[in-house]
């Protein structure tokens, strides 16, 4: 009798330890989806500005026009990228697609603020530095949404990757989430905005 009290109480150790890790998997995982929600909001906010400063920019910059194109067209295809990332964060093709798009963009973007030294009225439009102001500040706060997103996945995975628990976490499909990076070192940089 004594012998199978031992037992009914190791099972439910067990059981209850299980449902513990299983718990903490899911509270890590759904962590790292609210940090990524927190890029998600910068980023709409960033795809948001762009066109109106290509707008204005369109006005000072008639003759570079395939700059400005290339803005708008990278702008879409980023936010294109957001979108399919935006439900499922721990897709790593999918995170690694917004990673390319954003360096792109980035990319886009520097050119333009290359392009606009050029110009002096534009830098001195109150348009023009407004806007370039209200996207540098989005711009720091995706880079601080993007760390703490980071930070989230890091805990995720380092839990994950446990003994026992990635027993569990393969057993109920926790799959390892991908940070949010870049690849090349050119791109680490944010734009330049400067008017």
């Amino acid at each position: 009798m004594i012998a199978l009290i031992v037992v009914l109480v190791i099972i439910l150790i067990l059981i209850g330890w299980s449902v513990g890790i299983y718990n903490k998997l899911v509270s890590y995982r759904n962590r790292f989806k609210n940090a990524f929600s927190q890029i998600d909001v910068q980023l709409k906010r960033r795809y948001d500005l762009i066109p109106n400063l290509v707008e204005v920019a369109k006005n000072y910059m008639k003759h570079e026009r395939d700059t400005l194109e290339a803005v708008i067209q990278a702008r879409n295809q980023a936010q294109q990228a957001e979108k399919n990332v935006a439900g499922q964060p721990e897709n790593a093709e999918a995170m690694s697609n917004l990673a390319g798009a954003e360096s792109q963009l980035s990319g886009a973007l520097g050119r333009l603020f290359a392009l606009s030294e050029n110009y002096p009225d534009l830098k001195a439009n109150q348009n023009m530095m407004q806007l370039s102001e209200e996207l540098t500040s989005t711009e720091n706060k995706v880079a601080f949404a993007r760390q703490a997103f980071n930070d989230a996945v890091m805990n995720y995975n380092i839990y994950r990757e446990k003994f026992p628990n990635m027993i569990f976490a393969n057993a109920f499909g926790f799959s390892e989430a991908r940070q949010f990076t870049v690849d090349s070192p050119d791109q680490r940089e944010a734009p330049k905005v400067s008017f």
